[in-house]
């Protein structure tokens, strides 16, 4: 049995499934839409100016709250675009499917039965079980 090759054909399936279809769909509106886009760029360049702020030896604190502040707003902006919702939670769920397979593969090679893993969907923060977000 080639693992190699098995795991290139669950690549494959994972590419035809629902997860993956209804990413690729929202990733594409997202880098069509001008909007959004336009957005994205002015909060790029304003971290910029931020980050530049920052890091002067003579701070203007007024300069580097106001900076802040539109930082802070035009992401609010951009993550309450709809196409950004969109997106994010089609990721979300793509990233839930990935998380899973993931622990399956990790707990198999653990020794555990794969037919019986169950997706865990909060690691609690409890570590001493999980090679997961490491």
């Amino acid at each position: 049995m080639d693992v190699i090759a098995m795991a290139r054909e669950l690549g494959a399936a994972l590419q035809q499934c629902d997860e993956y279809t209804a990413y690729n769909v929202a990733k594409s509106a997202a880098d069509g839409d001008e909007v959004l886009q336009g957005m994205i760029g002015e909060f790029n360049l304003k971290k910029l100016a931020l980050s530049a702020e920052v890091q002067k030896e003579d701070k203007d604190q007024e300069k580097l709250a106001a900076l802040n502040e539109e930082v802070r707003t035009i992401y609010a902006k951009i993550m309450a675009h709809p196409t950004m919702a969109a997106y994010n939670t089609t990721k979300s769920e793509l990233d839930r499917l990935l998380n899973f397979l993931q622990q399956i593969l990790v707990y198999s090679a653990n020794g555990e039965d794969p037919a019986t893993i169950e997706e865990e969907t909060s690691c609690g923060g409890d570590c001493s079980g999980c090679s997961g977000c490491h």
